[in-house]
């Protein structure tokens, strides 16, 4: 079985809705409503898988955001945020092993992302509006 496919079958037994998925590149587009998740980036680039969440854009006090940020990184159990190239989108991000994926492993990432968005999400709305 290709990891395209296993990532997929992943997926789906942890229904969550696919929404794109592009097979040339190995990338999927994924949400799941329930746990406020939605355009959630997949994309395997062997030898690792790339989840990516795009959170908030940094508007005003980068520093002091970013400081926030880098503390409640601690408390992640899975993945991290992390800022874009250019210093001013804020996402979730975490990487994984392809070769020895298992559901465990992902629906871990994914429970993390969705515990962060429920526990942070006054925090996460204040710095938005920054």
């Amino acid at each position: 079985m290709s990891h395209f496919d296993k990532v997929k079958d992943y997926l789906s037994e942890l229904e969550y809705s696919i929404v794109k998925e592009d097979r040339e590149n190995e990338v999927f587009i994924v949400e799941s409503e329930e746990d406020g998740i939605a355009n959630l980036m997949i994309g395997i680039a062997d030898p690792i898988i790339i989840i990516e969440q795009y959170i908030f854009d940094i508007n005003n006090n980068a520093g002091e955001i970013s400081k926030q940020l880098l503390i409640k990184n601690r408390d992640i159990v899975h993945g991290a945020f992390v800022l874009d190239d250019e210093g001013r989108r804020v996402i979730f991000r975490d990487t994984l092993q392809v070769e020895t994926l298992d559901l465990e492993e992902l629906e871990g990432t994914l429970t993390s992302l969705s515990l962060l968005l429920s526990e942070y999400t006054d925090e996460i709305i204040g710095f938005s509006k920054n």
